[in-house]
């Protein structure tokens, strides 16, 4: 028969072994960790860098002689003859070259550790423009050169994606659609809308898009940052 074992615990010692048993494991071996409130979310999980170059996808982010580059099309080639491999064109965060880069297949490859973390464009002080974490209220600011091209349709309270590699920002994303007011608009000529008829807008941020006839001063337009081009009224 099986003995009883009965065991007395000092108070400290209850709330050690407390403490310990509150932490579970799931049924799959895989510990669970709480995250701590404002936290950053790039220090948050551990993450393991080394993949295959049969693993490349669109989009994603290797490590290529000590910079962080982005796959933008990956083609697996099977010659008659020789070694397979992964023809790939991708492109550079920091400076934004495209480049082709031939890979073997099989190959180990380093991961770039880019990470995503949205926040909200609240102004611009000087030169900089600052984002803020709304969950933390921790700012990050991004010079005019950092920004680039992208300020045309930056309007401020617009959610953006900060892409960070080791501790720095590399890039960011727009929202795909965003929606602006027209400032000025040239009158155009009264042709034949059914032809396609056009005319040059200046929006609230400084940028000159194309427009329908019919659009004036004043109205929201919605506007597809990835080309520039208007979509519709909003």
């Amino acid at each position: 028969m099986a003995g009883i074992l009965s065991v007395h615990l000092s108070s400290n010692s209850r709330l050690l072994c407390s403490s310990l048993l509150s932490y579970s494991v799931p049924s799959n071996s895989q510990a669970s960790f709480r995250v701590l409130p404002g936290m950053p979310l790039r220090s948050r999980f551990p993450r393991i860098y080394a993949f295959s170059s049969n693993d490349i996808r669109v989009g994603s982010s290797i490590e290529v002689d000590g910079a962080p580059w982005r796959v933008l099309e990956f083609l697996h080639v099977k010659p008659g003859k020789g070694a397979a491999f992964v023809r790939t064109k991708v492109r550079n965060y920091i400076t934004g070259n495209t480049v082709e880069k031939t890979f073997r297949a099989g190959s180990t490859l380093q991961e770039a550790n880019v990470v995503k973390e949205t926040k909200q464009y609240t102004y611009k002080d000087g030169s900089n423009y600052v984002f803020m974490d709304l969950a933390t209220y921790e700012e990050t600011r991004l010079s005019d050169a950092e920004v680039g091209d992208k300020m045309k349709w930056l309007k401020e309270g617009a959610a953006c994606n900060l892409l960070f590699w080791n501790g720095r920002v590399i890039d960011f994303e727009l929202p795909i659609t965003v929606k602006l007011t027209v400032t000025d608009v040239d009158p155009g000529l009264r042709g034949d809308t059914a032809q396609g008829g056009s005319k040059p807008a200046t929006l609230e941020t400084g940028a000159v898009v194309n427009v329908p006839l019919f659009v004036e001063r004043g109205e929201e337009i919605m506007i597809d940052t990835r080309t520039g081009q208007y979509m519709s009224r909003a």
